[in-house]
């Protein structure tokens, strides 16, 4: 069961509009290693967890990804609402205004639209929960190349809290694959593959 408030995990603000930042930001909207991605990679991995923690963990984590990709529409949607066409087309921003207009779509930051081939679940909870661990250090890594590309404050606070989520993630995951190695250890024939 799922309990929706009506408010952002981390308000989006920006100080101006900027349909080039919006245009590499959508990358986590809509990438590989975005927000989206992440969702339902953890969101589908969660049913072949041989441990509660671990299933626990991928739903809590795969929902809150979900509160990111919110925020993350949100700032995209913010740095390109109410920018003229005629100011957009001299931007990056241009070719996705040229298919969605300022709607989001779930894309990168090349246009390439978002396929479920970014992310994997597989039976192997060793093998999904390393995946994961790498899947939030790449995050974090994008998020920190975004940081690079602003000097709005506002824009820099809403991408340094969700770099820190990733951080926090990632460890939340070394946790869990901590306790499916003792798992493992305890029931060596249940699970002999991982």
């Amino acid at each position: 069961m799922w309990e929706y408030k009506k408010f952002l995990e981390f308000p989006a603000d920006v100080t101006r509009k900027d349909p080039d930042l919006a245009a590499l930001i959508v990358t986590q909207f809509g990438g590989p290693d975005g927000e989206l991605s992440a969702s339902l990679r953890y969101l589908s991995q969660m049913y072949t967890m041989p441990i509660p923690e671990a299933k626990a963990t991928l739903n809590n984590i795969g929902t809150e990804e979900l509160a990111h990709f919110e925020i993350i529409g949100t700032l995209v949607y913010k740095l390109v609402s109410g920018v003229p066409a005629d100011v957009i087309k001299q931007t990056r921003f241009a070719p996705h205004y040229a298919k969605w207009g300022r709607a989001n779509f779930p894309e990168d930051s090349s246009g390439n639209p978002f396929i479920s081939a970014f992310f994997a679940s597989h039976e192997d909870p060793i093998a999904s929960i390393t995946e994961d661990l790498a899947a939030e250090q790449k995050a974090r890594a994008v998020y920190e190349y975004l940081l690079d590309m602003t000097d709005d404050p506002a824009i820099i606070d809403t991408l340094a809290f969700l770099r820190q989520r990733e951080i926090i993630h990632f460890q939340r995951f070394g946790e869990i694959l901590n306790l499916l190695y003792d798992f493992q250890e305890k029931h060596p024939d249940r699970y002999p593959g991982f």
